[in-house]
């Protein structure tokens, strides 16, 4: 794969946006930044399209960019770009040091960097350091040399069980469905050894055991980070180190995404000394570079431990996104966050949706459409008002659902494809998302183009960034008057504490309070019915229609959530 720096054809000049110094232009005068950060995540083959070929791509992205400034948010979080079959959407890397050609060149790359930083943001990129490409040039060499080549150490290859090594080395179950385990062919045609991965076939798990393993990733982290990127989302960081000897699960039935039952190829104590070489890399470098873990654990505790301070910054509250609709739960959830953070000095981060899982405005739903977005709405501000830092998906800005009727001819998830897997239940969140226009592809790429790789339902024309830009009632609308409220709002952002007040039933109650004085409350209806509560200041935002106060009580509607001026 080409590592060059090309200029890139057939794509529409962005020489008019603003450019800046890799890691010096995205405010680097602030301490801490990433503690209260609202960092939006770009699918970047679903965000914007510039060459018409139906697939987002890097120059899609930097168009946008201006968009994501004037929304309000820190830093762009993008998932993979890198050389890959795409067999998983790119989670199948080939070369960690070049672009895939569908999404551009490393000079695309470098100018979305830069652009971003010219107008304030910074950038976060996915690592993938648990597997790779089967067609990794590490793993082509130790699958066609065979038994007995080195390279075979930077992975898990195993003799297999029975008589004639017909079965697994174990019983680990793949998470996309099927055994963790495919068996090699020798170049003769007879079976050989057998691989582990534990996503598809087409991604076959490093062995962080081996030391050349460590070198080449603090080297790839060394590559990124000189173009400027400000961080790293790692990808299934709890996975990287299996318990010694591989020992079976003895699990019965398939194991979900975001899951948190204790596994020995999950969440081993030894990951912990791969994050601590890590930060060191983070800190020769200026800037305040950041790594944020996905990493699924059993308890918030344990996702604490990524957390200490010679290690990673962030960890995505696997946690909270997963607790529903219910105002106990939801605060035993704040709570426990809030408490597992405060010995590590982390900041507590939240999430509502991601790439991997159903949208919250469909999600929360149980009676209608309706109530799914009512609720997604006061969800967002429940989460832009607890202290840490945020995480967006792209598109639920816009308040769009998942998209449930997707063919099955146009699937691409490879967990759809797989017996027992997670049903593809992925590509419903990862639909391409709608700018402007009446027909597809609502502006997602030209009119000339080709049709978006996944189908956009033809409800989202009045969905679009253009239908809701200036509508006051819009769910864009209620994003950007959160987020500039939250920015302006000394109470909102980094801390590690909310007071909680006394509420009725189904209520969640509580306030942030200023350095200068008084602060911000907030104040959340998780019934099917409205609830008379106090109203203790002028309304900063709120999420539903709200009648003027009477008395210093308020009527909050069902499912809606308001900020309040103490």
């Amino acid at each position: 794969m080409t590592q060059h720096l090309t200029t890139p054809t057939g794509t529409a000049s962005t020489d008019h946006l603003t450019s800046g110094t890799p890691g010096t232009t995205a405010g680097d005068q602030q301490p801490d930044w990433w503690r209260d950060a609202v960092i939006y995540q770009v699918y970047p083959r679903s965000f914007a399209d510039a060459n018409g070929d139906g697939m987002g791509d890097l120059q899609g992205v930097r168009h946008r960019l201006p968009y994501l400034k004037d929304l309000g948010v820190d830093a762009v979080w993008l998932s993979p770009f890198y050389a890959s079959p795409q067999a998983d959407a790119g989670y199948d890397v080939a070369d960690y040091r070049a672009i895939d050609p569908m999404f551009g060149t490393l000079h695309d790359a470098e100018a979305v960097i830069n652009t971003a930083h010219g107008l304030g943001l910074r950038v976060i990129v996915d690592l993938v350091p648990n597997h790779c490409s089967d067609q990794h040039a590490w793993f082509q060499q130790a699958v066609r040399e065979g038994p007995g080549c080195a390279l075979r150490d930077r992975f898990h290859f195993r003799p297999g069980k029975g008589e004639a090594g017909q079965l697994p080395p174990n019983d680990w179950e793949s998470i996309f469905g099927g055994p963790a385990w495919t068996r090699t062919t020798h170049p003769d045609g007879t079976p050989g050894e057998w691989y582990l991965h534990l996503f598809a076939p087409q991604q076959p798990d490093f062995n962080w055991e081996h030391p050349a393993v460590h070198d080449e990733f603090r080297s790839i982290l060394r590559f990124w980070l000189d173009l400027g990127i400000d961080g790293f989302r790692i990808d299934v960081a709890h996975g990287l180190v299996k318990a010694a000897g591989l020992p079976d699960t003895g699990h019965a039935g398939q194991l979900r995404l975001l899951g948190s039952q204790p596994l020995p190829f999950f969440d081993q104590d030894g990951v912990h000394e791969i994050y601590r070489s890590w930060r060191a890399v983070f800190d020769e470098y200026p800037g305040q570079r950041i790594g944020v873990a996905e990493a699924w654990t059993p308890s918030a505790q344990r996702t604490a431990l990524y957390l200490r301070p010679d290690e990673l910054h962030q960890a995505f509250n696997f946690h909270y996104l997963k607790t529903g609709w219910d105002a106990v739960a939801l605060r035993a959830a704040i709570d426990a966050s809030l408490e597992a953070m405060r010995p590590v000095g982390a900041p507590s981060t939240w999430v509502l949706s991601n790439h991997d899982v159903v949208r919250h405005a469909t999600r929360l739903a149980e009676s209608s459409p309706e109530q799914g977005l009512r609720r997604a709405r006061a969800a967002t501000l429940l989460m832009l008002a607890l202290p840490g830092s945020a995480y967006l998906y792209q598109g639920e800005e816009l308040g769009l659902p998942e998209v449930t009727d997707l063919p099955d001819e146009v699937r691409q998830d490879p967990s759809f494809f797989r017996s027992n897997g997670q049903g593809g239940l992925r590509d419903g969140c990862r639909v391409p998302i709608p700018w402007s226009g009446e027909s597809p592809s609502y502006g997602f790429g030209p009119e000339s183009g080709r049709p978006s790789w996944l189908p956009q339902p033809a409800a989202w024309a009045r969905l679009s960034v253009a239908a809701q830009s200036g509508d006051p009632h819009s769910t864009l609308e209620l994003y950007r008057q959160a987020l500039a409220v939250r920015r302006e709002q000394p109470a909102l952002g980094a801390g590690d504490a909310v007071h909680w007040l006394e509420a009725p039933a189904g209520v969640l109650s509580f306030w942030r309070a200023s350095p200068q004085g008084g602060g911000v409350q907030c104040t959340v209806n998780t019934t099917g019915r409205p609830v008379n509560v106090p109203a203790p200041g002028p309304v900063l935002v709120a999420s539903g229609h709200l009648d003027a106060a009477q008395g210093g009580m308020t009527e909050l509607p069902a499912d809606t959530a308001v900020w309040w001026a103490v």
